[in-house]
């Protein structure tokens, strides 16, 4: 619902204030305490209700300033800025810490062997272990198409990543989430396409085009989740963080990481020591390391939301300002989006009467979609967010030149894209009637 109460006026501007789904009202006008944290709708980052207000404004004013500083020049994919030279070199430093933990413990390991020193060796060469680097793996849930089941589709996104210059993707799949992704896995670095079935069968031609233009262009945009040499900063202090950890104070940085060196010190015999030694030493070392996870993090999702705004450009003269426009007014209306989808999938029907839905609900909420991109800014913005506000994204494209389509999707080629995923979309509908 959208609430304009003309008793509520903005102390600076005096004009009404609104609110969009019972969040605190702001100023439509100027934006008056837009930046305001919203406890009732608002997930909790820290758990401390004091520090998540912090941190709120912080990520908002740092969101903010950013957008700021990239809306008046072009958003290049090249020259590495301050963020991407610390996380490559932050990365760099740690790829050679665990580099020396294994060579330092192999060197313990057989020195004399067996000798005493042959423990402590077995010890640094497990750490090592746990905190080398990944290179990422096919998801089991992802159904793999072949060009020959899927010609169509396949022809399309050859032709969005000529028109980009980009690579097309070695590896095109589907699944049952409503989103995308596109991202590069094994040694050999694989790039592997993503669609969720839900999301792409509920877009219109040209927003599928724009979907199409935004991840593949995430190959050549120099976004640093994606690059081989960035990934020790997103993970090894907080995988170091949880080795450390002690095994009853508190969650895991990075869940599936056992906090083996705290369980060292849980054996009956040494038990009080174990725990005080575990609370005093490993946890503060544990902090250390989790605190310095979370400064990297932060820093190198600057450069990931550059990533996003030069996605969104790409997206653009591909498919045609207009539909990447349509596409990220869609991503606004996502709880939406899974709402029609399920409500069809519950009626049997498939995306035919998905894409409708959506548009018919699209097209029920443009008067509101002003102030749910301004909402967004409010409600996206986050120290650990890897994607920008929509509504920001929004703006910022508005600020581009505009573009026409260099590739147009037809409802025709569209229709027979949908039909060669026939039985792929019919898998997921059940999936969705069933949850």
């Amino acid at each position: 619902m959208t609430t304009i109460s003309a008793a509520t006026e903005c102390p600076r501007c005096g004009t009404p204030t609104v609110s969009q789904l019972d969040a605190t009202a702001w100023c439509p006008s100027c934006e008056w305490n837009l930046e305001a944290y919203d406890a009732g709708r608002s997930r909790p980052v820290f758990g401390w209700g004091w520090v998540d207000r912090r941190a709120h404004r912080l990520a908002y004013r740092m969101t903010r300033e950013h957008f700021d500083r990239l809306v008046k020049r072009p958003i290049g994919a090249t020259g590495a800025g301050a963020a991407r030279a610390l996380t490559i070199a932050a990365s760099v430093l740690l790829l050679s810490g665990v580099a020396a933990l294994a060579v330092t413990g192999a060197w313990l390991a057989v020195r004399s062997f067996p000798s005493l020193t042959l423990l402590p060796g077995l010890a640094l060469l497990g750490v090592a272990y746990v905190l080398r680097p990944r290179f990422g793996r096919l998801d089991p849930e992802l159904e793999v198409l072949s060009r020959q089941r899927a010609p169509e589709l396949f022809a399309l996104v050859d032709e969005v990543a000529t028109a980009l210059g980009a690579p097309a993707p070695q590896v095109i799949g589907v699944d049952g989430e409503l989103n995308a992704y596109a991202g590069q896995i094994g040694l050999r670095q694989r790039r592997v396409l993503c669609l969720g079935l839900p999301y792409w069968g509920s877009l219109g031609p040209q927003e599928r085009v724009a979907l199409l233009g935004h991840e593949l262009g995430h190959f050549v945009n120099g976004d640093p989740r994606r690059m081989v040499l960035t990934q020790p900063a997103f993970r090894t202090l907080g995988d170091a963080a949880d080795l450390l950890r002690p095994m009853d104070t508190g969650h895991l940085v990075r869940p599936g990481v056992k906090p083996v060196l705290g369980m060292l010190f849980s054996g009956s015999l040494l038990e009080r020591l174990g725990a005080a030694l575990g609370r005093v030493l490993l946890g503060t070392l544990s902090r250390l390391f989790a605190a310095g996870h979370l400064v990297l993090v932060c820093l190198a999702l600057r450069e990931s939301q550059r990533a996003e705004y030069l996605a969104d450009e790409m997206s653009a003269k591909v498919a045609g300002s207009d539909g990447t426009a349509r596409l990220l007014d869609s991503t606004l209306r996502l709880e939406s989006m899974a709402l029609a989808v399920r409500r069809e999938s519950l009626a049997g029907h498939g995306p035919d009467r998905w894409r409708a839905a959506v548009a018919e609900s699209l097209a029920a909420a443009a008067d509101r979609l002003p102030q749910l991109r301004q909402l967004s800014v409010r409600e996206e913005a986050s120290l650990f967010a890897s994607h920008p506000p929509t509504g920001l994204r929004r703006q910022m494209l508005a600020s581009r030149d505009w573009h026409d389509p260099l590739v147009v999707l037809t409802e025709a080629r569209a229709e027979r894209i949908d039909a060669e995923l026939a039985r792929e979309y019919e898998r997921v509908r059940r999936q969705i009637s069933l949850r």
